[in-house]
């Protein structure tokens, strides 16, 4: 396992696409925002673009090539050589979203965050979009972090006013407009809930919708459970 830091983003995605094909067991992700925002808590993080955590059981000779290929800062990089070191970078790793979330809470605001992923092939381009869209709207004000080895990162905006918040709510629609068109999904992880329900719609057409509508009537004829979460609370007839 080991916490590979890296100069500069490009470095950072190669290495991701390269090492997708050995599936180690963990590949994530950290932007420079994000690095940024774990070194007010861990102030040994040196100054870097990017991050990749991994875990896989392989020796440390197997990976050596392929960090020195990837053009990794190794010198500066952890690697793990205890059960205790596994679980410090599984803590640096947690500490992300328990930041964000300590932002955003003092700041007044909700949480605004993606949840989407695409395909292996399209991450890249995935990616870019996110960078250009936030760098343009919101510089300074927003985190990239996650699942990078399934395409599955998260995008938080760190919202410092009003106007913030309503252009990262509005980001979010066009990321998920964008991640759809690249042939990947509104909800990869944690579901959609009351909040992100009109996302739903991004997906899927108002016959599939109403398909799955049908289904939890079979299912649900009361319309009991998860009661005006993704649809109105009483459903029961078609096209509610």
């Amino acid at each position: 396992a080991g916490v590979v830091f890296f100069p500069d983003e490009e470095s950072a995605l190669n290495a991701v696409e390269s090492w997708r094909h050995e599936r180690p067991r963990m590949l994530e992700y950290f932007d420079r925002p994000s690095l940024d925002l774990l070194r007010t808590r861990f102030s040994e993080v040196p100054a870097a673009a990017a991050a990749l955590l991994f875990e896989d059981e392989r020796d440390a000779g197997f990976w050596s090539e392929r960090l020195e290929q990837a053009g990794a800062l190794l010198d500066s990089s952890w690697f793990a050589d205890t059960a205790r070191d596994r679980e410090r970078f599984r803590h640096f790793r947690h500490t992300l979203p328990e930041l964000v979330n300590e932002i955003v809470r003092r700041r007044g605001f909700l949480k605004t965050g993606s949840d989407y992923a695409v395909p292996a092939a399209r991450n890249r381009e995935m990616m870019a979009c996110y960078r250009r869209l936030l760098e343009s709207l919101l510089p300074g004000r927003y985190v990239i972090f996650g699942h990078i080895g399934d395409a599955h990162v998260h995008v938080n905006i760190l919202p410092a006013s009003a106007g913030d918040f309503e252009r990262g709510r509005e980001l979010m629609i066009e990321f998920a407009r964008q991640a759809v068109a690249l042939g990947g999904t509104v909800s990869a992880e944690h579901g959609l809930g009351k909040r992100k329900a009109h996302l739903l719609e991004l997906q899927y057409t108002t016959e599939q919708i109403e398909a799955m509508k049908e289904v939890k009537r079979r299912l649900d004829p009361g319309w009991i459970l998860g009661r005006g979460t993704l649809w109105p609370a009483d459903c029961t007839k078609p096209s509610c």
